[in-house]
Order: C-alpha cells, then structure tokens, then sequence
C-alpha cells in the first residue's frame, strides 16, 4: 500500500496556518463549518516532538514536529478518503497510526482496523496489518506479516519493551471471537498470546503487559466479563451481566499490580469504580459521582496506571483516588491557572516532566499548553479554533429539572447575545443515537452557530442518554415517540416557562435519532413548534428491521429488538404514518450512501408530507451518508438550513460572502 507524501511546509501550513475573518454584520457560516486545526496531539515519550492529525475535507494528515525548532520532521498524508484517525507513541522515535475509511455509510470515516507505523522522521513507514497488507510475494517463505482479513486495535503500547505492542484482532466476520497479538512494531511480525472467551472482546493488560481480563458480549447482547491469572490460565467468569443485572468493565491496575479497578453500573444512580481484588473478589467502592458516570480515566504522568476520572456533568470536575496524591495537587493547581475551564492531561512525557495539557469550554473549542512540572511553568501550544474567541462565543448554561414523571433530567441552554429583553427565539436540538450517546456542554459548532443566528438552543439528555447510569439509559428501552419524546417536549416547556425563548418561535431541529424526534415532535405538538428539520434522520421504524447497518448482525437484530421494539410496535410511533398530524413546514436532507438511516427513510417522509399538503424542502446527496462530509456539500445544507429556519424564527441567514465560497 503505497502513500503519497506532501512537503512539511504544506502540512506545517494546514497545522498552523491564518484564518480569514468575515464581517461582523452578517452570520459567517465559514466560522463554524472549518474543520479544527487539528483533531488530536501528543508528546513523545522522550520530549522531543509532537504530532497531531490534521483534518482535510478528503482526508487526515499526521504531521510530526520537533519541539525544540517547531519544524516538521516526518508527515504522512494517506489517499483519498483515508484518515490517520488515532495514534500512539510506542517508543521515543516511532509512531503507530489508527486508519480509517470514508465508504460512504456514515458522515465521519470508519475505523479499518489497520495499523500503519513509521519514523519520527517520516522514515520507515509501513502498513504492519490489515486487510490492504501485501505479501512478499510467492517466491519467498520471509513473511513477516500475516496477510489476513482482520481488524488490529492497540491494547497496550508496552513502554516496558521497545520493540512489541500488543493488539486486538477482529476477523472480518459477525460478532466475532477476537484474540490478543503481541506485534513487532518494525516488521509487523504477529503472535498470537490470548484468546478470547466471548464474542467481541475487548482485552485489558496488567503494568507488566500480560492480558488479563477480556470483556465481551455474543449474539444476544449479554455483557460478560473474564479474568486470569497468568498467561495460559482458564478464564475465570467475573461478571454475567444476566446473572447480576449490571455490567461491570475493566479500567486497568494499581501499579504494583495487585488490585485492578472495574467501572461497575449501579441498579440506580450512575456507574461506581471500585477496586477488585483478584486473589478474593472483594469488590470495594472507591469513586462514585452523584450524577453522571466516569468519561475517563485520569492516568499518572508517564505511566498507565489510572488515578482518579474527569466527569462531565453540569460542568467538567475531575477526582482522584486518593486527593492528597501529588497527581490530585498537580490537577487542582491547573484548575486554579485556567480560571475553572476544564482540564485534562492528554499525554506526558515518560518521565513525567513535561505534560500536555487540555483545556476547554462550553465556549471554547479547546487549547493545548505545554507544562513543566518542576518549572511550574505553562507555554500555550496551539488551539483547536484559533479563529474562535470565546470571550464572544455564546455561553452554554447547564439545568436540570423534572420530568412530567418525575425523572429529573439534564441538559445545556446555549444562548445569543442578549437583545434589549426580548425572549428569542429558540430551536430545540435532540441529539441522535439516541441510546448510550449524551450532550456534554463541551463547545458544539453546531449550536453556536445557531446561536449567532440569533437562537436560543436546547440540547436535553432525555431517558436513554449516556453518562447518567444503567436505569436512565434502560428508561428509555421501547420508548421511541414516547417517553423519550415525552422528555423533549417536557424540556422545550421548561424553557419557555423559565423565560429563555419567545413560546411563539420555536422550531425543532435534529439529526439522525433527532431527526425522528424533530417530527415526532412537529406530530405530537402542533401548537408547539413552529418548523421541524430532519438530517438523515430514521422515519419509518419497521423498516429498520429490514434495511440499514444495523439488522445485518445477530447482535443487531437483537439491539433492535430489545431497544427499539418489534416492527408491529412501532409501525404506531414512526413519522411516516402521522403525516397528517404536521401542520408546520418542513425540511428534509439525506444522503444516498446512508446505510445507517438509508435514503428511503427521508423519501418516504416527503412522499407523505406531500400527500398531506405539508410544506416540505429537500436536499439529497447521493455520494454522501450519514450526514454531509465535504465541505461544498455542508455549506449548502447549513445555508438552506439557516434560510428554512429565518423563513419561521427570523433569524439570520448566510451571509453573501459564505453562500458565494466555491
């Protein structure tokens, strides 16, 4: 697999080049459409560089720099429609990268499972497994590499040994049975040390590298975990989530090796941590938030041994294990620095020196400084949106109330500058999924733009979200177009009784999962809304039971059973049939390569709209997917959706200069 290099000032460019800004009289849509600067950064184990990936509308860059000159050293810039999605310092001069693909079926690229390694200095670079790797050829018996229709994901990058990562390895086949290789970083030579007990496992290593737990669940979605002792020892069932109700997961061990940490859901309220003993299985508290479950683990500086968790609730807070620790006084020392924006240590160096840290908001996009730790001095490296100003940015409140059950839930009210008093108007935004995924506060492009439009925004985590516990996500099981739905409206109606939109400008607006709720809510509530826009939304519900990405396995067939409902249910509660009942305009946008929410699903819902003498708009892609992924494409779809939503809240529309961009 040959990839095409650009020169490093070119990449240097992307990474760090100006931004235009537009005219302050007008929506600059092009300020919320840029992709950011770059999508994740690291420091090498030893100082002497960082790399990032660097967004490019048909693909994604990893550049390396030197940190003493700032200059590119090594860069590596895959063809089109591949993406350097993730990677890992595996020692001081060689970088292993995560590769994905845009096929089409989705708006972000999907993960291969390929590994790519190479050099600090751009040198030896090398696709090591996946299903493009070649052979040597058929006339030699030297293959270092396994040529193999399989996935690869990094475990453990084993700072103890120089040379061996070792990986998880999916065949390409439905929920399959996945092993643990041990890999040679510069041949790609593979063996194979564990193997799985269950379908889909994810593996767990302890300081010294062995593997010893693996976590899984086979075709009918029961999560079991496993541990063992030693290599070659029988797996040892911990937890069966059919047995306890719950499902429990590894997070890694005490340095010594000893107590290992387990994420434990609990039967109400949201997921403890807890310590594990594996000599007796005593399990004994150790972090618990009252709101929201662990985002991830906070690791000690230079080591991948965990000490305590950020959470992300009403705002980002982090706590430790032990808060006396130099790691506890380390973080509340940052905290205190930046002014209560949130912080988090994304990587260090080995010794522990010098660590990069991460800072954002509900207002800013993020920023990333250098800190020493002896020093005690922070140097900013670079920022995420250099053509953001948060001062000026909308500011995101969180809230919380109750439900009409009774079920208090949360959410983030994301405001336009203020206007002499008036309410404003306000657009309601469901996030999709919708099971598992949650809105955090953190900086949103989407409802900031919205926001300068001159919209109030309402994100709400109704039941079924993430991040609030196993009895919030299970509330919302078989709840589609009720409960759930019920959620949304009882937020829309709290925010108007608190005063934060005009109750006579108010659309609804979603992608997805929220797309389906933006014209659940436009059926369910004439009154209430004045317009609803869906975004490759899902709108015939048995249908999904029969086309689409996710019926296609056991284990999603199931998914759909269990959380969706059978296509008799819902046939009840999919927008298709209550087109009728919509007395609003509508908009509708989907793409042709959708195989999560397919095409037919929008066509479908205008056909009925018509039918009813709904007004209805429409924009469809055929080469795009589960949502709009270049960047022509998504100027025009945030220009038409910005002018749909002004025709009904009066709101600004795309400035000249944006809507005229090539």
């Amino acid at each position: 697999m040959n990839y095409s290099k650009w020169a490093a000032l070119a990449v240097l460019a992307l990474l760090c080049g100006p931004v235009a800004q537009g005219s302050a009289a007008e929506l600059d849509l092009e300020r919320y459409l840029k992709r950011d600067t770059f999508t994740d950064i690291k420091l090498s184990p030893g100082g002497d560089y960082y790399a990032a990936t660097v967004p490019m509308e048909d693909r994604t860059a990893l550049a390396i720099l030197s940190r003493a000159t700032g200059k590119v050293t090594g860069s590596f810039v895959p063809p089109r429609n591949n993406h350097a999605t993730s990677f890992y310092w595996v020692n001081n001069e060689r970088v292993l990268i995560g590769l994905a693909e845009k096929f089409g079926s989705l708006d972000q690229p999907q993960l291969t499972g390929e590994l790519y390694a190479m050099n600090a200095n751009g040198g030896r670079g090398e696709l090591l497994v996946g299903y493009r790797v070649e052979g040597n050829g058929p006339g030699t018996r030297i293959q270092p590499k396994k040529v193999e229709a399989v996935a690869a994901f990094l475990i453990d990058s084993m700072p103890q040994d120089e040379r061996n990562v070792l990986v998880s390895v999916w065949p390409f086949s439905e929920d399959p049975y996945t092993r643990v290789d041990r890999m040679d970083i510069a041949s790609g030579r593979r063996v194979t040390v564990a193997r799985s007990p269950v379908r889909r496992a994810d593996f767990t290593s302890d300081p010294s590298g062995q593997i010893r737990f693996a976590h899984g669940a086979g075709i009918d979605n029961v999560n079991k975990l496993y541990y063992r002792d030693a290599i070659g020892d029988t797996w040892k069932l911990v937890n069966d989530e059919a047995d306890t109700g719950r499902i429990e997961t590894a997070l890694g061990f005490s340095e010594d090796g000893k107590t290992a940490y387990l994420q434990v859901q609990q039967a109400n309220g949201p997921d403890a941590i807890v310590t594990w003993d594996p000599v007796t299985g005593t399990r004994s508290p150790l972090l618990r938030d009252p709101v929201v479950d662990p985002d991830r683990l906070i690791y000690r500086p230079g080591t991948r041994v965990p000490v305590g968790a950020l959470y992300l609730g009403d705002k980002p807070r982090t706590r430790f294990f032990d808060e006396t620790s130099a790691d506890a006084r380390l973080y509340r020392s940052l905290e205190a620095a930046f002014g209560g924006d949130a912080v988090f240590i994304a990587s260090s160096t080995r010794d522990g020196r010098s660590v990069l840290v991460e800072t954002w908001s509900g207002s800013n996009p993020g920023d990333f400084y250098i800190f020493d730790t002896v020093a005690k001095k922070a140097d900013h490296l670079i920022s995420r949106g250099a053509w953001i100003d948060p001062d000026t940015a909308a500011k995101v409140q969180p809230y919380a109330f109750k439900a009409r059950d009774g079920m208090e839930l949360h959410g983030y009210l994301t405001l336009p500058a203020a206007s002499a008093g008036a309410k404003p108007p306000m657009v309601v935004m469901p996030h999709g999924g919708p099971f598992g995924v949650f809105d955090d506060g953190s900086y949103d492009s989407e409802a900031q733009m919205l926001a300068a439009a001159g919209y109030a925004v309402l994100q709400v985590n109704f039941r079924g979200s993430g991040n609030f516990g196993r009895a919030y996500r299970h509330a919302g099981a078989k709840q589609w177009g009720a409960a759930m739905q019920d959620d949304v409206t009882d937020a829309t109606r709290w925010a108007i009784s608190q005063g934060h939109a005009d109750p006579a400008r108010v659309c609804i607006y979603g992608a997805s999962y929220g797309a389906y709720a933006a014209m659940m809510g436009a059926a369910r509530e004439p009154g209430m809304y004045r317009c609803a826009a869906g975004y490759v939304g899902v709108y015939d519900l048995p249908m999904m039971h029969t086309t689409g990405d996710v019926q296609r396995s056991g284990s999603g067939s199931t998914y759909l059973k269990e959380w969706l409902g059978s296509p008799n249910d819902v046939a009840a509660v999919s927008p298709v049939n209550l087109a009728d009942r919509i007395k609003v305009p509508v908009f509708l946008a989907a793409g042709g390569e959708d195989e999560r929410a397919p095409i037919q699903h929008t066509k479908r819902m205008e056909a009925a709209l018509q039918k009813a003498g709904v007004p209805v708009e429409s924009l469809y892609y055929s080469t795009e997917g589960h949502g709009f992924y270049t960047d022509p494409h998504r100027r025009e779809y945030y220009g038409k959706l910005l002018a749909f939503l002004s025709r009904s809240l009066g709101g600004k529309t795309a400035g000249a200069a944006a809507a005229a961009s090539p």
